[in-house]
């Protein structure tokens, strides 16, 4: 049967239960136990497809389609297992599911209410994921903050979700805050006793308490929190800030985490395989060369609006032994200011995706920068439609080529809106999304780094590469390297006199994760690290071993 475990989060929000939730799944597979990780997220908003990435950061997408929250990449990227629609749900989704059964008359004519409507509609949703996958473990994380009132139907349901499936098939785990507090020199413990208080008030005994603090819990701090929280001191967990999140895993395992997780479930106490995970830790804290990225985007003021692009990078640059520099641009500056300014000295250019008019012109002359100075140049998906529409107009000699989304009424519009698009008037998760194939061109630059004639990536966008040009930018110098398996669609674009110049129509940094990068960001940067390090010999994973 499979068992349950809920983390909460209290004190503060940002606190990192996705990242212990992440951590624990990737324990748990390390003792060879399936798992599936679980997101209920609190606001009402149906899914985070139409949220500002400055309120909400990314949006990850799933294999299926689903546009989720960015932890949902966390969970993917630490067990190396795929998430689906199904591992996503919000409060919106929720009450937009129940209203629906409402209008069909499925009540009867009863009064629909937040108890036993709402919360078994919650209940079904976590059981639909034991259902769909069969894993061993469903670890499900409550998004938001104990306390918080959006958040009271999410733990009502999973109190009496205990009662339903066994005690000895749930677990609650609650993260916490043990500040230390310098004036007094001490560590407070009241933070968690008050939070643990609220937890208990609706019906939640924890146990396991994660505290997140910036130095090991003091033996007798921890009896204290075990003492007055009801906890055994030995599920009193140190969750100590670390220099990077892949080396939580590594810190929690050595705090004992999943030795208790599964005491507790009554399952089989199994030798974690953690061989690989320590590797690339090491190689992260051990690098041999260092490398400057930069990152051109208009969401640059919060770094989680590109979360992925980001972490992608920094797999890439753990396998090359790669100490990673990031400099943030933002495109909008590049519209009126020198982009040499911001640009120069840079081993490596990122332009990720985004949508809207906004600072696409700084992008543009980002990717004309990287053309002409010979730096490698990584676009992605509006990365790649600003690879197009810049060698429209400044090689193929077309100055007021354009995206139709940008100018409804360019002339030239080397980007232009999918047919099946034009009648579409919702917003929310009606783009081209999810896993779709890409057919591979030989003896190209992307095909040299994937070495797969068709490769399934995922996308998110409603605008495509206009095949009225096609022609036109072929016959100028441009190489398409990927398409739709019928060739109708444009996937890959790249310039073959170049060090490294490739722009794609989907997203690769969803597919990326520390113990697989994905194959494009490592080529990027092994160039980009042979423009800093010219006489840089990059083995192969063969040789690494």
């Amino acid at each position: 049967m499979t068992k349950f475990v809920f983390v909460t989060g209290g004190v503060v929000s940002s606190i990192g239960k996705g990242i212990v939730a992440a951590s624990l799944g990737r324990l748990l597979k390390s003792r060879d136990y399936s798992v599936s990780i679980l997101k209920l997220d609190p606001y009402i908003n149906v899914d985070p497809g139409t949220m500002s990435p400055f309120q909400h950061g990314e949006v990850f997408v799933t294999k299926d389609g689903a546009e989720t929250d960015l932890d949902l990449g966390h969970y993917e990227r630490f067990t190396d297992t795929p998430m689906s629609r199904l591992n996503s749900v919000t409060t919106g989704a929720v009450y937009q599911s129940v209203i629906n059964r409402e209008r069909r008359g499925d009540y009867n004519g009863g009064t629909v209410q937040v108890i036993p409507h709402i919360t078994n509609e919650i209940k079904e949703r976590i059981k639909r994921v034991a259902q769909d996958t069969n894993p061993d473990v469903v670890i499900t994380e409550i998004g938001g903050t104990v306390g918080d009132i959006e958040s009271l139907p999410f733990l009502e349901a999973i109190r009496q979700f205990r009662k339903e499936v066994g005690r000895q098939n749930v677990l609650y785990m609650h993260v916490t805050l043990a500040p230390w507090i310098a004036s007094a020199g001490e560590m407070k413990t009241k933070p968690t006793q008050h939070s643990v208080k609220e937890l208990r008030s609706i019906g939640i005994q924890p146990d396991i308490l994660v505290c997140r603090c910036d130095r090991p819990l003091p033996p007798g701090i921890k009896e204290k929190l075990s003492e007055f929280c009801d906890v055994p001191v030995e599920c009193v967990i140190t969750s100590q800030d670390a220099n990077s999140i892949y080396e939580v895993p590594l810190v929690l395992e050595r705090e004992g985490l999943a030795q208790q997780t599964l005491e507790h479930l009554q399952m089989e106490q199994r030798q974690p395989d953690l061989r690989q995970w320590q590797t690339l830790v090491e190689r992260l804290y051990s690098p041999k060369y260092q490398v400057e990225i930069a990152i051109v985007g208009k969401y640059v003021r919060l770094s989680d609006a590109y979360l992925s692009v980001v972490e992608a990078v920094r797999h890439a640059a753990i396998t090359t032994y790669g100490e990673l520099r990031l400099r943030w641009v933002n495109s909008e500056k590049l519209e009126t200011e020198s982009v040499a300014n911001y640009l120069e000295g840079v081993d490596g250019i990122v332009v990720p995706g985004g949508f809207g008019t906004r600072g696409v012109d700084g992008k543009i002359a980002a990717i004309k920068y990287a053309r002409e100075h010979q730096i490698p140049f990584l676009g992605l998906c509006l990365g790649m439609q600003c690879a197009a529409i810049e060698w429209a107009r400044n090689v193929a000699g077309l100055p007021d080529a354009n995206s139709s989304e940008f100018d409804s009424h360019s002339l030239n519009p080397v980007i232009h809106l999918l047919p099946e698009q034009h009648d579409v008037v919702d917003l929310g998760g009606t783009m081209r999304l999810g896993l779709y194939a890409c057919k591979m061109l030989p003896n190209t630059i992307a095909f040299k780094h994937y070495q797969e004639e068709v490769v399934y990536e995922r996308h998110r966008h409603r605008y495509e590469f206009n095949n009225a040009y096609r022609n036109l930018l072929l016959e100028s110098g441009y190489v398409i390297s990927g398409t739709s398996p019928d060739g109708r669609l444009v996937e890959i674009i790249e310039y073959p006199h170049h060090p490294f110049f490739v722009a794609c129509q989907f997203h690769p940094e969803f597919q990326s994760s520390p113990s697989k990068p994905h194959p494009l960001f490592t080529g990027f940067l092994e160039a980009a690290i042979g423009r800093s390090h010219p006489t840089t010999n990059f083995q192969t994973p063969a040789e690494v071993g």
